[in-house]
């Protein structure tokens, strides 16, 4: 299976969508909701593609995740220098290929686009009721950063810090 990894066009909105959706009502069916409809509908997401902000992870040429990949984020990291971290929302993979290989793709990319920024960290958030979810991150090298209230949201934080590229 080769996965490759691109930047959303707003052609592509649907399928981010998508893949929302389908990763959201997974998560509703096993009773551990995460989105609700309308925070992965077109209308809530179509700016972000268009800003260039999601990426879609493809395997053999069909789309398989995608990822949200920004360099602010002052509502859940508002406490930390913005100027030395990017940051990750969105990881969502299609059931037909869950296993960890297309989300250990992406973060790994993720970890690669923002050491071309010059970024220090590479930050994300999960609810930290998810044991699951913090393991993925855990396994593929984020450590536990704190916990924090964001508005209806208690979230774990994560960094994963990158190594200095080597020239």
């Amino acid at each position: 299976m080769y996965i490759s990894i691109r930047q959303a066009t707003i052609q592509d909105t649907v399928i981010v969508s998508d893949v929302l959706l389908e990763a959201a009502l997974w998560l509703q069916e096993l009773g551990i909701p995460l989105w609700g409809d309308s925070e992965v509908s077109l209308e809530s997401i179509s700016e972000d593609v268009a800003n260039g902000l999601f990426f879609i992870a493809e395997c053999d040429g069909e789309p398989a995740g995608t990822i949200k990949f920004q360099l602010e984020d002052l509502l859940f990291w508002p406490d930390i220098s913005q100027e030395e971290s990017a940051f990750l929302h969105r990881l969502a993979i299609r059931r037909q290929y869950s296993g960890g290989k297309v989300s250990s793709a992406l973060l790994a990319w993720a970890v690669e686009r923002a050491q071309t920024f010059g970024k220090r960290y590479l930050r994300l958030d999960c609810d930290a009721s998810r044991p699951p979810l913090k393991a993925l991150y855990e396994n593929f090298g984020f450590r536990h950063h704190s916990d924090r209230q964001v508005g209806p949201y208690f979230v774990s934080r994560y960094e994963y810090e990158i190594p200095l590229k080597v020239t």
